[in-house]
């Protein structure tokens, strides 16, 4: 007789397309059924991509079929009830641009728009046309992180032309104000900037638009999703639960305005000693961990690099700059898990 849980362990061998880790891990086997030798078998996943469902529906199938007693399998493989809300609710959006995506995180001090220019860096290398617009109207970081000052120029059509640097075009307040200059703005003022942003500024065709938020869930979060149709958010958070208790209200933030939640990164995972020792100086694991309880993906981990603070006093992101190493190949290897969600 065939049980539940040699189903379980046999779909363990399953890896989703790109990573190595297998589907039961991920959480995305949500049932399955064994009665008279028929096997059913609910896959539900966090993209839209029919080639993903299709090649995780046949290995689904062979590894099971192989099962002594499993006369009949049937797999049903469907995007979530999240993305698919998301996709129904999606127009054309903005002219030119294919992918909205946002990076949010609960709070400051996360590393979040270090991950914002490294994604971005890591996405332009890959191929892609890929724009990066900074909403964190009262303390952006942005130019000083992509080594970048000047003004933008405007276009024949009366539009902001973004700055260029490492294959990513930039806009952000910070090209606007005259150095240490405070913005002291009221939500409206702040809520008007940001829209001029996303439709005053000639993108051009991009591949992908990163939007870095200010830490929090308040008026530039709010404008953003009721101005753009987003493809999705991606939360930025460090491994203790000082972070991941606010990482839940942003996810929650998302979840009312109807935006897919991406998945989630975990900054500052641990840093290594010169022996190879591994110390978890934040705690360990708690993004994968918060990931695994919201149901959503975890996209990876960025280590503990000195490099990466260096670069990003620089001006000089790691994901450019070291691209080979271990200290850009990590922000590489989120962009791609983020792409495969995308497709």
């Amino acid at each position: 007789m065939l049980y539940e849980e040699q189903v379980r362990d046999a779909l363990k061998s399953v890896k989703y397309p790109g990573f190595s880790r297998d589907i039961i891990s991920f959480g995305l086997v949500k049932s399955i059924s064994v009665k008279d030798g028929t096997v059913q078998i609910d896959v539900e996943l966090t993209t839209p991509n029919a080639d993903t469902a299709a090649q995780l529906k046949a290995e689904c199938e062979q590894v099971v079929s192989a099962l002594p007693g499993a006369n009949r399998v049937l797999v049903q493989v469907r995007p979530s009830r999240t993305i698919a809300a998301g996709l129904q609710q999606r127009s054309t959006g903005i002219p030119g641009i294919a992918r909205v995506i946002a990076i949010a995180s609960g709070k400051g001090g996360v590393g979040k728009s270090t991950c914002s220019v490294n994604l971005a860096c890591a996405l332009a290398m890959s191929g892609a046309s890929v724009g990066l617009l900074d909403c964190d109207i009262y303390g952006p970081s942005i130019p000083l992180m992509m080594g970048v000052t000047g003004r933008p120029e405007i276009s024949d059509t009366e539009k902001l032309v973004p700055l260029n640097q490492y294959g990513v075009r930039l806009m952000s307040m910070g090209f606007l104000l005259d150095g240490d200059q405070p913005v002291i703005w009221r939500g409206p003022m702040i809520v008007k900037t940001i829209q001029q942003f996303i439709h005053q500024v000639d993108w051009g065709q991009l591949d992908y638009l990163l939007v870095d938020l200010p830490p929090g869930t308040g008026d530039a979060q709010l404008t953003l999703c009721q101005t753009v149709p987003l493809d999705g958010g991606v939360i930025v958070t460090t491994p203790q639960e000082a972070s991941l208790g606010v990482v839940r209200k942003g996810i929650n933030m998302f979840k009312k305005v109807n935006v897919p939640i991406l998945g989630i990164i975990e900054n500052m995972s641990h840093f290594t000693l010169p022996n190879g020792e591994r110390i978890h100086i934040f705690g360990d694991g708690g993004g994968r961990l918060e990931a695994a309880k919201q149901d959503v993906p975890f996209l990876g981990e960025i280590p503990l690099f000195q490099e990466i603070r260096v670069g990003g006093d620089a001006g000089l992101p790691v994901a450019f700059s070291h691209a080979d190493k271990p200290q850009g190949q990590a922000f590489h290897a989120v962009a791609k898990a983020l792409r495969s969600l995308l497709v």
